[in-house]
């Protein structure tokens, strides 16, 4: 018999840049994870440790700091008994949320009881393709199953989608802005635990973003003059496509293209980042027993399939899937969040679903905040259960496209 499944808590730490100069790059992963465990028992007093079952981990590079089963390691550290084991699970950029879905299934099948769930990367100490895996590094591979980089995917993308320059740098504008207004209005408040280190404060904002001062939205001034910046950007990803030749690649996939259209800039794709969020996963008598409440629940989660090629359009094929198997329309939920590996990642995705505004990434993206792959997908569930809560809301639908073609959307409900 199938149960139902509950967020009773969310949290997470703020975004690092990704990089040797960012302010998580001396915090291992490990220690960015015992943290929010730490904070966990910290706000949930009546929690009880040893009805934990495990610690589900997504990371898109399982390997140097994040390899040997770093969330056994982050139990052990955190101080979890020992009979808490730890799993880490990898679906690229669609790690973290896959964790939570892989815990929120084991509770509702009734395997256990509690778990925590979530995702880390730490792109300063493991860059992006660290793992040196067959998609991306191995020629064979590479021919038969048509790939090319994320960037000149996200670009084919816009081409297909018939975006434009100017549509992507005015999405990554958009998604700066409601970040930093989320920032100064509190939003973040609740969930974002500052990473302390031997008892000094590392980082309390999430770093891209900037400190904000309270009350005080973004400045027109300051709008205009980062869209003055992203203009002035160099196409990021034209030489990869032209001169190595995956460009030849997209369009020989889709040969009615004359060519592939190199829009993205720095500015309209996510910066690494450093980062770590998880989530409290149980059932309702572990809840009722331990006088936890409830925030959320997880209703459904459909992972899908979708042209290697085009590489970055599973969400919007995961989140057409998981609204037919609900019966839902887009009109029936509240809020969607989604990443923003890059900008036509998130733009594309809302115009094949036809998703109005307001209802899109309503505190900004990883465009504004940067993306840790395997911790990206556990941070937008955090987001949108705190939105659903600020709203007094019902529905949201969280998705993430990974690479190869792969996407994974969730369906959550306020409590």
């Amino acid at each position: 018999m199938t149960g139902e499944a509950f967020l009773y808590d969310a949290v997470r730490t703020p975004w690092g840049r990704g990089r040797v100069d960012g302010a998580l790059r001396g915090v291992k992963p490990v220690s960015l994870v015992a943290g929010l465990v730490d904070e966990l028992r910290k706000r949930n007093p009546t929690l009880d440790v040893d009805r934990l079952g495990d610690l589900v981990l997504g990371a898109a590079s399982p390997v140097r700091d994040q390899a040997g089963d770093l969330a056994r390691a982050a139990a052990l550290v955190a101080g979890l008994p020992d009979t808490v084991c730890g799993a880490v699970v990898s679906r690229l950029g669609a790690s973290g949320l896959d964790a939570v879905a892989v815990a929120a299934a084991r509770v509702r099948a009734g395997w256990d009881d509690l778990l925590l769930a979530g995702g880390v990367e730490s792109m300063s100490r493991v860059p992006a393709g660290t793992d040196a895996g067959p998609l991306a590094s191995d020629p064979a591979t590479n021919h038969r199953t048509g790939f090319v980089p994320a960037g000149v995917a996200a670009d084919l993308l816009a081409t297909l989608t018939g975006l434009t320059r100017a549509d992507l740098d005015a999405y990554a504008l958009r998604s700066r802005r409601l970040a930093a207004d989320a920032w100064a209005d509190g939003r973040f408040a609740r969930s974002v635990v500052a990473v302390h280190d031997h008892g000094l404060l590392v980082l309390d904002h999430d770093e891209r973003v900037g400190p904000v001062g309270a009350g005080a939205l973004v400045e027109q001034s300051r709008l205009d003059a980062a869209a003055g910046h992203l203009a002035g950007l160099p196409a990021a990803f034209a030489q990869a496509g032209e001169q190595a030749g995956f460009d030849a690649v997209a369009t020989r996939a889709y040969h009615w293209l004359e060519r592939v259209d190199h829009a993205h800039t720095a500015g309209s794709s996510a910066g690494p980042a450093d980062g770590a969020a998880l989530v409290l996963v149980g059932g309702a008598r572990a809840g009722e027993e331990l006088g936890l409440t409830p925030r959320a629940r997880v209703v459904d989660v459909v992972p899908a399939g979708s042209d290697p090629t085009l590489a970055l359009g599973g969400a919007a094929a995961a989140t057409r899937a998981l609204l037919a198997r609900a019966g839902l329309g887009v009109d029936d939920v509240d809020l969607f969040e989604t990443d923003e590996s890059y900008a036509a990642v998130a733009l594309a995705y809302q115009k094949d679903l036809a998703i109005p505004d307001e209802k899109l990434n309503a505190n900004g993206g990883a465009l504004a905040l940067g993306h840790p792959l395997g911790a990206t997908g556990a941070r937008l569930v955090v987001t949108a259960v705190d939105e659903l809560e600020r709203r007094g809301a019902r529905r949201a639908i969280v998705s993430v496209s990974a690479g190869a073609g792969m996407g994974v959307a969730t369906l959550l409900e306020r409590v």
